[in-house]
């Protein structure tokens, strides 16, 4: 069975400042998603389901219409701050979507095979997309799960600071924990981040997560039952947000299943920041130009 690619494409883009899923960053005006579908194509996966908003659903499919679908078979799931979850009979007001778990927990009815969640935004690279759907094609169970690891260095933004999840492993590469680092930035005297009134330093090398997710499909039971226990415990915290570490981490202290953290030396390319555009279609350009990928795209 060939692994399903789930794509997180509900973000408001607000840093950004526009709807950055779909902004063009390639030579002939593609989407970094559009990079991501073409490794995990190239890779073995078999669909792709597409996580977004109502209200950009006539702007999406319209920048996508008649690209892949003769390559991949394409889904969508929709993802609303009220959108219902089996077990709850409602949910309190809040000016702000759930979090990346509850977006994954939303696609539940369109994946029945193990899956790989990323980011619309992020360029993750090709080896990373080969390495995961190996894992998912041979190894995933439902409690035997993976994250692909990125080198901190390789992650950041040159215009502003960047939350990651620093990985902590084990001696077999398993992972005991992330910790999420907030408003990390690269300073000519090494990457830190601040705590306690404090600056931490990071080493360069540290693996941190680019939300790259190898799953089993019983993990949408998991998540709905930890969902519902995160609105009873945050009926009162508007801004609480249902994130993917944190559903792990809690099967990682339960001892309900382990995850094997990938190690992957691409570079990512992102556009946290709107000034971050001019490197990454440089970036892409002389990917192009190198002919890792073909332009235009989908020719």
């Amino acid at each position: 069975m060939k692994p399903t690619l789930l794509i997180l494409a509900a973000g408001m883009g607000s840093r950004y400042g526009g709807l950055k899923q779909i902004d063009g960053v390639g030579p002939h005006g593609e989407a970094i998603i559009e990079y991501s579908i073409y490794d995990a194509i190239r890779a073995g996966f078999g669909k792709v389901v597409f996580v977004i908003r109502k209200d950009i659903e006539e702007a999406f499919k319209e920048k996508f219409a008649n690209k892949f679908e003769d390559r991949i078979e394409i889904a969508y799931a929709f993802q609303a701050i009220d959108t219902p979850i089996e077990g709850l009979d409602a949910l309190p007001e809040r000016e702000k979507p759930w979090g990346t778990a509850h977006a994954v927990l939303v696609a539940k009815d369109v994946v029945n095979e193990p899956f790989c969640v990323i980011n619309a935004d992020d360029y993750y690279g090709a080896s990373a997309f080969h390495s995961i759907a190996k894992f998912l094609k041979e190894d995933c169970t439902p409690s035997h799960m993976a994250m692909v690891g990125y080198e901190l260095l390789k992650t950041l933004s040159d215009h502003g600071t960047v939350n990651r999840g620093v990985c902590q492993m084990d001696e077999n590469n398993f992972l005991t924990d992330t910790k999420e680092c907030t408003k990390i930035s690269k300073t000519p005297e090494g990457i830190f981040y601040p705590e306690d009134g404090g600056q931490v330093e990071l080493p360069n090398d540290s693996l941190v997560s680019m939300n790259l997710w190898g799953f089993h499909p019983d993990i949408f039971e998991v998540m709905r039952l930890q969902f519902l226990d995160f609105v009873k415990e945050n009926w009162d915290a508007p801004r609480a947000e249902f994130f993917i570490p944190l559903l792990v981490n809690r099967q990682i202290v339960g001892k309900t299943a382990e995850y094997k953290v990938i190690p992957n030396d691409e570079r990512w390319y992102g556009v946290t920041y709107r000034d971050d555009k001019p490197m990454v279609e440089k970036a892409f350009q002389e990917m192009t130009t190198t002919e890792k990928y073909p332009a235009p795209l989908w020719s």
